[in-house]
């Protein structure tokens, strides 16, 4: 996911030009993102086999680690894995930072448990962080930015928050409440094509004459083992649509991240969470456009802030 980002209901996508080659350019461009969060550059160090933490309700969840220093755990957005992340790990890297990948549950190398809720992903992320130390900052990106906040609003142990562009709605333009369970519905029916395309339609938002551009493409087949994923995500930024207190008072300090070119629905969003946080800080960063996180600027963006 996001070259352009293609973000969780952007009423603004269909309408927007480049929006039928935003995942296609950026492959070629090789800093693209899935159609929902994360960074598709994966670097030589993900040759090896992961490393696996367990979930609170025994769930494996596979990471992996590159560099030495400060931990940075990145949390990517929705259809992606860890792989995905590998750009901005390698720049977290080359920063000082020892970067932390995993796949969310259900996705890639990790394990799933049936009717799992964000607070199962919490879990898993919490277990991330005790593997690789206990202190962590965390650098979450769309979808796995409301995971961030949601999780350290929870007691989950974070030394820093850096969220990007995460995609609250703030109870407005939401998809259809049942459109979770259609999700799991058709992921049971072994129906995982048509979770993706109603995932994408109605969840992401995207035109239906670009989805089905996807649909038609050779790189639709590997969208289909992250269905199950689909229902998390959807499940996720729902029940977090609106920032509860609790999120808006997390103790660690939190500072937004967005592009000045990415879409409305992400702008609004940003902006206003970061109003309702008195601590936060907002850092508009340039090289980040249309909801695709510059690696290079996103580390420098950390690294003065936990140097």
């Amino acid at each position: 996911m996001e070259g352009a980002y293609c973000m969780p209901g952007d009423p603004t996508l269909a309408r927007h030009e480049n929006g039928q080659a935003c995942r296609f350019r950026a492959r070629e461009r090789g800093t693209g993102m899935h159609l929902g969060g994360g960074a598709d550059v994966a670097g030589p160090w993900f040759a090896g086999a992961m490393r696996t933490a367990t979930s609170a309700d025994g769930t494996p969840i596979a990471y992996d680690v590159t560099g030495d220093g400060p931990v940075v755990v990145i949390v990517n957005g929705a259809m992606s894995t860890a792989a995905d992340a590998g750009g901005l790990a390698e720049a977290l890297r080359d920063a000082g930072f020892r970067a932390v990948t995993w796949d969310r549950r259900a996705r890639g190398g990790s394990g799933d448990a049936r009717g799992s809720t964000p607070d199962r992903e919490v879990e898993d992320l919490a277990a991330v962080i005790d593997a690789v130390g206990g202190d962590a900052a965390v650098l979450g990106h769309s979808s796995g930015a409301v995971l961030a906040l949601v999780a350290a609003s929870r007691g989950v142990p974070v030394r820093a928050l850096f969220l990007s562009e995460p995609p609250f709605r703030f109870g407005v333009d939401e998809p259809a409440d049942d459109l979770g369970d259609r999700l799991q519905r058709y992921v049971d029916e072994d129906r995982p094509d048509d979770a993706i395309v109603t995932f994408q339609l109605e969840s992401v938002g995207l035109p239906r004459e670009m989805v089905e551009g996807i649909r038609a493409s050779d790189q639709f087949a590997a969208l289909l083992p992250l269905a199950q994923s689909t229902v998390y995500d959807t499940n996720l930024v729902r029940e977090a649509s609106i920032p509860t207190d609790e999120m808006l008072a997390v103790r660690a300090p939190v500072t937004i991240l967005r592009g000045e070119q990415t879409f409305p629905i992400l702008l609004t969003a940003a902006d206003r969470l970061a109003d309702a946080m008195d601590a936060a800080e907002l850092v508009v960063v340039p090289e980040s456009v249309m909801h695709r996180p510059d690696p290079a600027a996103t580390a420098r963006v950390i690294k003065e802030r936990l140097a």
